[in-house]
């Protein structure tokens, strides 16, 4: 016999040893199987069911303060399957955050690949459909991209996420740009997982009522200590916004470097730093938009009233303040804030501040509280209001 018949004999028989191998370990018999777990799992009546496969556990509850009727959590039903499982509902339109709780250890919902970040933790995710402000649609979408750069402020890489209209990457001709900040705990990730930005810039444009444009969504965070954390000597986000996030998006994306294309909004914490940047940079904005937030401390209580330490912001800027030219080049300057949201009258003070000031403020207030619910909401009746 030839070597070469000899090798394909010793192949053939490798082969098909592997085959009887095989089908041997396959023919043993397997342990119990759990039981098929769904979850989320939405119904047409807008109701969710969530579920866990937890056997041993002696209590579970279903975590997710956005959720209207959750409140600080809800417990779950055992069934005799192991199966922990409870139900909502109808819920309206939105996404929303959850995790579950069991036995006092919080965990993602192992059945669902659908998660939200925030600054140092992970949450699942659930859409209800229904708003089709916010519902994916059968339109021209743009795209979300996670951008790596390097911050010289803080000497480290960082992270942010870019929304690009659609037709930007096969296309030419430059954008108006929109910063938009998150609020405490959250991440640059926030506003287009949970947020549905991406979603409502779609669907925003492609009905022409916004102008198609580049946004900007850093991380307004810079340790994992977040904002309860001590306070730095200087501040951090403003120095790292200034020196290196506009000038990257400047150089990097198509998009104009003038205030009448330079837009910037936030939640929360994200519309302090908007206008902790906005009103020393006046000259650089001619749109900012303050979401559930204002100056923190101004009343005496809420965020920052026991940490303020010097001037206080008015006095710090009271020049810009009173510059009548700074002024005239502010072309928007949006406060919108839910009345039961407990920064509420943080925002009223703000507002009545600047207003004493001269600054032409467009304020309204609206149902709801310090939720994603009004947030999507406020960006959703923000953007179309930019570079017309």
């Amino acid at each position: 016999m030839r070597t070469t018949q000899i090798s394909r004999a010793i192949l053939v028989g490798a082969f098909l040893g592997t085959i009887t191998l095989a089908a041997s370990l396959h023919a043993q018999p397997r342990g119990p199987q759990g039981p098929r777990v769904v979850s989320p799992e939405v119904s047409a009546d807008r109701k969710i069911t969530f579920r866990i496969l937890a056997r041993k556990a002696e209590t579970v509850k279903l975590s997710g303060g956005d959720i209207p009727g959750n409140g600080p959590g809800t417990d779950m039903a055992k069934g005799t399957n192991g199966v922990w499982e409870v139900t909502l509902g109808p819920i309206n339109p939105g996404s929303y955050r959850y995790n579950f709780n069991v036995d006092g250890v919080s965990v993602i919902d192992p059945r669902s690949s659908a998660i939200s970040e925030s600054n140092n933790n992970v949450w699942s995710l659930v859409h209800v459909p229904g708003a089709s402000f916010m519902d994916a649609r059968e339109v021209p979408h743009g795209a979300v991209s996670a951008v790596t750069y390097y911050s010289t402020a803080l000497k480290r890489f960082r992270r942010m996420h870019v929304y690009t209209p659609p037709g930007y990457e096969s296309g030419a001709g430059k954008f108006p740009v929109f910063y938009l900040l998150h609020g405490a705990g959250d991440c640059d990730e926030a506003w287009t997982s949970v947020g549905r930005a991406g979603f409502i810039l779609d669907n925003l444009i492609a009905e022409k009522t916004a102008k198609p444009m580049v946004v900007v969504m850093p991380a307004g965070h810079t340790s994992a200590d977040g904002f309860g954390g001590p306070r730095p000597a200087v501040d951090e986000f403003s120095e790292d916004f200034v020196k290196d996030i506009m000038p990257y998006i400047e150089k990097t994306y198509r998009v104009y470097a003038d205030p009448n294309h330079r837009a910037m909004a936030g939640l929360s914490m994200g519309g302090g730093q908007t206008l902790n940047i906005g009103i020393p940079y006046l000259d650089q904005f001619g749109y900012l938009g303050v979401y559930s937030s204002g100056i923190f401390g101004i009343t005496g209580t809420g965020p920052g009233a026991n940490r303020r330490q010097g001037p206080s912001f008015e006095e710090q800027h009271r020049e810009i303040l009173d510059d009548s030219k700074l002024k005239d080049g502010l072309k928007l300057f949006w406060f919108a804030t839910g009345k039961d949201d407990f920064l509420i009258e943080t925002s009223r003070a703000t507002v009545e501040m600047f207003k004493k000031h001269g600054f032409d403020v467009q304020y309204k207030e609206t149902e709801g509280a310090h939720t994603w619910i009004n947030w999507r909401e406020y960006l959703n009746e923000f953007a179309p209001k930019l570079f017309q």
